[in-house]
């Protein structure tokens, strides 16, 4: 079994509806007043083993991709899957990118979930939108913190349920980076995040337990 298909296995019977993440937030970009133009730039940030960018390339086959992981074993699997010709690669963080207004677009799943909210979550998203031309769009999907409810625990109970009924057997150190030492955060933090970093305020797209993901667009 190869790196990225283990990997994705792994997250999509971690995470209810990953399968079709990928494919939403491609089509939502495609969409967009700017990534909709042929040839569009657009960036995935913290590309993983590839999945955004397989999704990309066959709905989009014409937008000009660049990807960017900060760790070099998923970026040599995101390499070996997708080859080297027509994407850029950068083993570099969104904020060493240093790409001002490059892009019309730009996809960041599972990554803000990892940053700790002492600045680093809002370094990140100040550079994504920095990144992006006036009006372009972010599609972020991430771990939110639990609203409060009598419920949650239910929610809770019913994430392991479906991980025992995806069959979920993955070795402890491979679940560790989607698992453990996590920062989610709840929508009001998001959202004033987001408007500090350049953002309008999030539009809710997906939702699965959790996991949910939002549009974003950079004020002009």
């Amino acid at each position: 079994m190869s790196a990225s298909h283990g990997y994705d296995l792994i997250v999509q019977q971690l995470i209810p509806g990953y399968a079709s993440l990928a494919r939403l937030a491609v089509a939502l970009l495609s969409v967009s007043p700017l990534a909709c133009r042929p040839g569009a730039a657009v960036l995935v940030a913290g590309c993983g083993t590839g999945a955004e960018l397989v999704e990309a390339r066959a709905q989009r086959p014409d937008w000009q991709l660049t990807a960017i992981d900060p760790s070099a074993e998923m970026l040599a699997a995101a390499q070996q899957r997708m080859g080297s010709e027509g994407i850029r690669w950068h083993q570099s963080t969104v904020e060493a990118l240093q790409a001002d207004a490059c892009f019309a677009g730009a996809l960041s799943v599972l990554v803000l979930q990892s940053l700790a909210d002492d600045g680093s979550k809002l370094a990140f998203l100040t550079a994504l939108a920095r990144s992006l031309e006036p009006g372009g769009q972010l599609v972020l999907v991430d771990l939110m913190a639990p609203e409060r409810s009598p419920l949650q625990h239910q929610v809770e109970a019913a994430w392991l349920a479906f991980q025992r009924a995806s069959g979920l057997q993955a070795d402890p150190q491979a679940l560790e980076p989607l698992t453990q030492g996590l920062h989610p955060i709840g929508e009001a933090r998001l959202t004033a995040l987001v408007n500090a970093a350049g953002f309008t305020d999030p539009a809710r797209i997906f939702q699965a337990l959790g996991y949910e993901g939002f549009l974003l667009q950079r004020r002009p």
